[in-house]
């Protein structure tokens, strides 16, 4: 099998940073007794979870938790217009469940 198809176990990443910058990184990673490489990984990939977490994850206050459960146990009686929508759907798709 030629080496082409085999994916690679590990990715390479680069970063062009200021020396202040690489020796600020430098000392932390040595005050954990770390790598640089090791340091500078987690960071980025905790800092890509956040990210990730953040944009992915809808966050309620207590009383927007209490207002949302209360809704899907009572939903509100569906509208005219919705009730035209459900229909217009079921002429173009059917009852289909997706």
């Amino acid at each position: 099998m030629p080496a082409a198809n085999i994916a690679p176990s590990i990715a390479r990443l680069e970063a062009r940073i200021a020396p202040a910058s690489h020796q600020t990184i430098k000392r932390a990673a040595e005050i954990e007794g770390r790598t640089v490489t090791d340091f500078v990984v987690s960071a980025a990939l905790h800092a890509a979870q956040r990210t990730i977490e953040q944009a992915e994850v809808v966050r309620l206050s207590v009383e927007d938790q209490k207002n949302f459960a209360q809704a899907l146990l009572s939903p509100p009686e569906a509208t005219p217009a919705l009730k035209r929508a459900f229909s217009r759907r079921r002429k173009l798709i059917g009852n289909h469940a997706e």
